[in-house]
């Protein structure tokens, strides 16, 4: 296949292009990288099946010659980048995604929405099934990242049903591994780079709001298996394995072997008090469940954040 992943410099996104070249696909990564990094595609360059274009995906888009599929991971996706980039967020969501779909249309290929467990908001029921509309408040601060990916959802059924794209949405929950930035404000990213520094662990609440941590590996396979799937309907891809915060922060704590505190914070605005995908469609649909343990996936990770301090 011939790929585009718009985000293709983002922590997925350059995940994503790693796996479809080691398929021995062609892909061509997209990034603006206002949040991407060129150093996630380093290694890259220079593959013959590989190719980088920095452009704004709000703009228009074109590509030449055949396409096979699109996979829309352009976004900013932890809350410091969406609360700092509010008005981009709800571009890249409506007119990217706009942008994105139409150049699907005419290529006639697969187009791959990456959505968020976020559009469950802060859910009434737990765990989350697909079928579940989410309980998100609109004009919070919250609401730029919430709404940008409802609204790219629907904009994505539109075309699904008006102008026949072959669609696929994968719902993603928290993902974790090698690439995430240390400042990126993620709970694990800051837990490893705090505990890696001696630093208290800062748990937001009381840090009994629940988490679901899935590695990174076992998320861009669930992506992949999607994209050559037939269902056209949003699927949960995630670790069921839930946890408090606070827990999570005492397993680094424990990996690390650090003597960090921890420290309490203020629990921001719509922060949500549970998240944990069912996954019982990703299972009957494309044979997927997670592989990695969140233990395993954590070391694995943290050995990448002291490689490259």
């Amino acid at each position: 296949m011939k790929v585009l992943i718009t985000g293709g410099a983002g922590f997925l996104g350059s995940h994503l292009c790693d796996l479809f070249i080691k398929k021995g696909h062609s892909v061509i990564a997209m990034d603006n990288l206002i949040t991407g990094n060129m150093e996630n595609i380093d290694h890259l360059a220079g593959n013959k099946n590989f190719r980088f274009i920095h452009h704004n995906v709000t703009e228009f888009m074109f590509i030449p010659g055949k396409l096979d599929a699109i996979l829309h991971f352009a976004s900013p996706a932890s809350p410091i980048d969406y609360l700092n980039l509010p008005i981009q967020t709800l571009k890249v969501g409506s007119l990217g995604t706009h942008k994105a779909l139409g150049l699907a249309k005419e290529k006639k290929a697969i187009f791959l929405l990456a959505s968020t467990s976020e559009v469950y908001g802060d859910p009434l029921v737990n765990p989350q099934k697909e079928t579940y509309w989410g309980n998100v408040n609109p004009i919070g601060p919250r609401g730029v990242y919430d709404e940008a990916k409802r609204f790219a959802e629907a904009l994505t059924m539109a075309y699904h049903r008006f102008h026949g794209v072959d669609v696929k949405i994968v719902r993603i929950f928290n993902t974790f591994g090698p690439r995430m930035r240390k400042n990126d404000g993620r709970v694990v990213p800051n837990f490893i780079d705090q505990a890696l520094k001696g630093e208290p662990l800062t748990v937001f609440g009381d840090g009994s709001q629940t988490r679901s941590f899935c590695y990174v590996s076992d998320m861009v396979e669930g992506i992949y298996r999607l994209l050559l799937s037939n269902t056209n309907e949003p699927v949960n891809i995630g670790n069921q394995e839930e946890m408090t915060v606070l827990e999570f922060a005492k397993l680094i704590k424990k990996i690390t072997r650090t003597k960090s505190k921890i420290e309490f914070r203020d629990l921001p605005i719509d922060d949500p008090k549970v998240r944990q995908p069912n996954i019982a469609l990703a299972k009957k649909l494309i044979n997927w469940e997670p592989k990695i343990s969140v233990e395993e996936g954590l070391n694995r990770t943290i050995k990448w954040f002291l490689k490259n301090k």
